[in-house]
């Protein structure tokens, strides 16, 4: 396949945690689909027009990127979401700003300032992902999605577009799960729009009347697919156990009720009480 290479620098408002940010990317990388390889992160992209690769390098004052696309009209739409993966369009002074005038976060954002949400380029693909690892570890997860990827995945170049259609039935997984899974694949094909310009309380209605789609799986959705920076993860463990550290509530109603002080950026304080914690995801490998 050929491909037209472009080079372009993508610029953000400073400070930029890149830490938790390429740290939660190269982590939960599906192998085949997403790479960490001498201080880039790499992963395919499933454009308008075509297909294409993005490489991604944080640096001080941006993050070098550059895309390989099977047609050029999709370069606008390319950038865009390296940008919405990454992030970059919010403002850290105003969201570590309303953060930090709690007391008890204010000290991990003083400490960790410019921190970011992770997020995907293609909220289909971690719809299906998010699915893939419930109830199980990141590891496993990661297997999981490898499998698909190497049964069902387009290739482009030395990478695979993720699969958006497969049978349910060759999953390794229990039959209550695949009838999970096979009722989002019905949704997508009928509609629901995991973008980033979609109607995110029209996208969690439907989620949440999916069978098997908890809050953590729809808020998880919200988070990474549609950017709703008010995501929030009150069953999470690692949210529980950061909570109880920090002297917040540690059970799900108290932390909700809690966390409206830090509305509207909730996904942005969940990415500091993640970080609290020792985990791959948190940290950018050497």
């Amino acid at each position: 396949m050929r491909l037209n290479t472009f080079t372009e620098r993508l610029p953000f408002k400073a400070p930029l945690c890149p830490d938790n940010l390429f740290g939660h990317l190269i982590a939960t990388a599906v192998p085949g689909v997403e790479e960490w390889r001498d201080g880039v992160y790499r992963r395919t992209l499933r454009l308008p027009f075509g297909c294409g690769i993005a490489s991604l390098r944080p640096l001080t004052d941006h993050v070098a990127c550059t895309v390989e696309l099977s047609d050029e009209r999709d370069l606008t739409e390319a950038l865009d979401l390296c940008r919405f993966l990454l992030d970059l369009d919010v403002d850290p002074a105003e969201v570590d700003g309303a953060l930090s005038s709690d007391p008890l976060l204010a000290q991990l954002v003083l400490s960790a300032p410019g921190r970011r949400v992770p997020r995907t380029v293609d909220g289909a693909e971690f719809a299906i992902r998010a699915v893939l690892g419930q109830q199980v570890s990141t590891k496993a997860a990661r297997t999981h999605a490898a499998r698909l990827v190497s049964r069902y995945g387009t290739p482009v170049r030395d990478l695979f577009l993720f699969p958006l259609e497969f049978d349910v039935a060759e999953l390794a997984m229990p039959e209550s799960r695949r009838r999970t899974m096979a009722a989002l694949l019905e949704a997508l094909q009928s509609g629901l729009d995991l973008s980033p310009t979609a109607d995110r309380a029209v996208a969690r209605e439907w989620l949440t009347a999916l069978p098997g789609f908890g809050p953590w799986t729809v808020e998880s959705i919200a988070m990474r697919s549609l950017g709703d920076p008010d995501a929030f993860l009150p069953t999470d463990l690692g949210i529980r156990l950061a909570a109880k550290a920090l002297g917040l509530p540690s059970t799900p109603g108290a932390l909700v009720r809690r966390s409206e002080v830090w509305r509207p950026w909730r996904a942005y304080a969940v990415q500091h009480l993640w970080a609290t914690g020792d985990h791959e995801v948190n940290r950018i490998p050497a």
